[in-house]
């Protein structure tokens, strides 16, 4: 038998590798191979090491020390770098960790719900898409979904991908088109880091910090409360649900029919509408990585007769608490307005826009109009090619300072007229025009708020409208509808806004 000596020896030296292991320098995943770093601002670069730890990282002849606290947490900064690469950085404690092809150029995070994260594999010609999708300065980082009632200090994902054919197909396709035309203009590495969930609300997508901001924000806490005291009963009527439709598709198989639809979701089946959920692990754990903006398509979940009403105050704390978060300035956010799409009766998604509309209040916000390009019957349009450039328009002039049009017309000012009203527009510089025909998708009212359809014309940079019944018009609205017929552009050909006048 072996000794008492030999055996504490072969006891220790098989647990040697494991502290070893437990010492070893590591990363989080958003710090890997293929990252974009943003120009301009610190590269910050963190992780974890034996506690006391001495960690050194360098960067493009920069280095940078760092000693790991009482849990092993350390942190550097080292300066602001111009646009290039690919480049090395390497990370140093008891063993060395070398990152290879690291890109310095611009990083924006898109977030939202369904229709940020459909892919560009089903997008509008999308085979097509994917198939030429060989841009090596765009690379993507896919944030892994969960939700937390408390923030986590790092991201999941599987690291950096570099956009080929063979990796693109899974990209966002208005994060991709979005980047893809940036980086036509620009010149330079584009990062996406993609943190979305669909058919979630804009209040999971918000801190706690934000959310307590003010009392009209309560709601989103009353409204939870009620989704997990009625779980148990929602959970066995989605049970009953399943259970009955998998009968009837039975039944249609039996008796030759096509198989009825599935029924929908239960959104309170699971924590992705857990107010503060969504930030505290899938926005939280970014903010630590400098970015140069947001771009977010979000608001369907919202337009509802509880919710569209606090989205433009929700969605404006959302920005501020993010940038506050991030704390790299006001990084421009830009954002898509809800499209054309035929909605329940009970649904709100002309307030919702309303609310979009309203966000632009906010210093550097831009927002893409999308209610020419949607699908009436899906919520879920194809053409994300669209989308993705007039979020591109909206960046160039916002974020980077181009002197180009960016916008479709915006309501500015109205003006009695005779029995008519005059309405001057903003983002109409280049001129007023109507596509395909008469100008429609005007409606006016007077005191007695009885809308009817409007006689519209085009005057220069004003739109005067009148309807020989309203002898004294006060209200107007454009395009006030889920799915309405409009066609008011400017000659840059970008749609106008939804809006109401007066009200």
């Amino acid at each position: 038998m072996p000794s008492l000596r030999g055996f504490l020896r072969a006891a220790a030296l098989a647990f040697l590798p494991v502290v070893g292991a437990f010492a070893d320098v590591t990363l989080p995943p958003l710090i890997s191979d293929h990252m974009v770093l943003q120009r301009g601002l610190p590269v910050h670069i963190w992780g974890k090491a034996a506690p006391a730890e001495a960690v050194s990282v360098a960067f493009r002849g920069a280095t940078r020390t760092a000693t790991a606290d009482e849990i092993g947490r350390w942190s550097v900064y080292l300066p602001p770098s111009d646009a290039g690469g690919p480049f090395e950085l390497t990370v140093k404690g008891n063993n060395a960790v070398t990152l290879s092809d690291v890109m310095v150029g611009e990083v924006w995070v898109d977030s939202g719900q369904s229709n940020m994260e459909f892919a560009l594999r089903s997008a509008m010609n999308g085979a097509d898409e994917v198939a030429a999708a060989d841009h090596p300065r765009i690379r993507q980082f896919h944030v892994t979904r969960g939700a937390s009632p408390f923030p986590q200090a790092d991201a999941g994902g599987q690291g950096w991908s570099v956009c080929t054919p063979q990796s693109a197909g899974g990209f966002s396709a208005v994060a991709y088109f979005f980047a893809r035309e940036l980086e036509a203009k620009l010149g330079v590495a584009i990062g996406l880091i993609d943190s979305y969930w669909g058919g979630t609300p804009v209040e999971a997508w918000m801190s706690l910090r934000a959310l307590s901001s003010s009392a009209q924000f309560m709601p989103a806490f009353a409204q939870w409360s009620d989704m997990i005291d009625n779980y148990a009963v929602r959970a066995e009527l989605r049970e009953k649900r399943l259970k009955d439709w998998q009968a009837a598709v039975a039944r249609a198989q039996a008796d030759g029919q096509p198989r009825p639809p599935a029924p929908p979701g239960d959104s309170a089946l699971d924590n992705s509408w857990m107010p503060a959920g969504l930030y505290n692990t899938m926005i939280a754990p970014l903010t630590a990585y400098p970015i140069g903006g947001v771009i977010w398509y979000q608001g369907e979940s919202n337009a509802t007769a509880a919710r569209a009403p606090l989205y433009a105050a929700m969605f404006e704390a959302m920005i501020r608490d993010w940038r506050t978060a991030w704390g790299v300035g006001d990084f421009p956010f830009l954002f898509v307005q809800l499209a054309n799409y035929k909605t329940a009766a009970t649904a709100k998604w002309p307030e919702l826009r309303e609310a979009q509309l309203q966000t632009l209040s906010v210093a550097k916000t831009g927002m893409a109009v999308s209610i020419d390009i949607g699908n009436p019957d899906n919520i879920h349009p194809t053409n994300k090619q669209d989308v993705g450039k007039r979020l591109a328009l909206a960046a160039r002039a916002v974020a980077y300072g181009e002197k180009i049009e960016y916008s479709g017309p915006l309501p500015r000012a109205a003006a009695p007229e005779a029995s008519a009203l005059r309405l001057w527009f903003d983002h109409a510089g280049s001129g007023l025009e109507a596509r395909g025909g008469a100008l429609q998708g005007f409606l006016i009212a007077g005191a007695d708020r009885k809308f009817v359809p409007a006689d519209a014309a085009i005057d220069g940079s004003s739109v005067l409208v009148s309807n020989a019944s309203v002898a004294q018009p006060l209200y107007v609205r454009y395009a006030w509808a889920d799915n309405p017929e409009c066609n008011l552009y400017n000659k840059d050909g970008l749609p106008a806004s939804p809006f109401r006048w007066g009200e």
